[in-house]
Parts: C-alpha cells; structure tokens; sequence
C-alpha cells in the first residue's frame, strides 16, 4: 500500500490524538496537496518546521496503530464477517 494512502487511513483513525496545528498541517499536506512551502506561509513558520512536524506527525500515526492496531483489527473483522453467510450477517446486524 502506498505510504500516503495509509497515512490517510490511519488519520482517519487517530487524527484525534493530534494537537490542533498538527491537525492543520496533515490535513493541508496531505487531504489539499499544499506544498511545503504553502504552508510554510500560511502559518508564518520556516519550510523546515512543517518538514519536521509532518515526519514527527507519521511516526506518531504509525507508531499509534503499532501499539493500537486499530486498523489492523478492522481489516480483520472485515475478513470474517465477508466469510459468513448471509443468514449469520443478518443474525449480527440484528444484534448490533
């Protein structure tokens, strides 16, 4: 999988835990395509402190689902539930 698409996805799960400006800078990199340098303006800091932010921002993301696995857990469940017949999907639906 491509790292940018499982950065998003793990955004998507964990984006929460990030600071405020984090948020900002991940969602202007990554979801609107900004250069570094866009946001580097757009925030009044050097290009050199959104690199740096961003690669700290990754290895957090990745380091949450290290521990977390919160995305690994759902591809699974994913996988089980596809497994199953129709007729035990719709007894679980019921539960939930």
């Amino acid at each position: 999988m491509d790292n940018q698409v499982l950065l998003s996805i793990l955004y998507d799960y964990y984006g929460e835990l990030l600071t405020d400006k984090q948020q900002n800078y991940f969602k202007d990199y990554y979801f609107d395509n900004l250069t570094l340098s866009e946001i580097s303006e757009n925030y009044n800091i050097s290009r050199n402190a959104i690199h740096k932010s961003l690669k700290e921002i990754e290895e957090k993301l990745l380091y949450y689902e290290e521990k977390l696995k919160l995305y690994e857990k759902n591809i699974k469940i994913k996988k089980i539930i596809a497994n199953l017949d129709d007729d035990l999907k719709n007894k679980i639906i019921e539960l939930i």
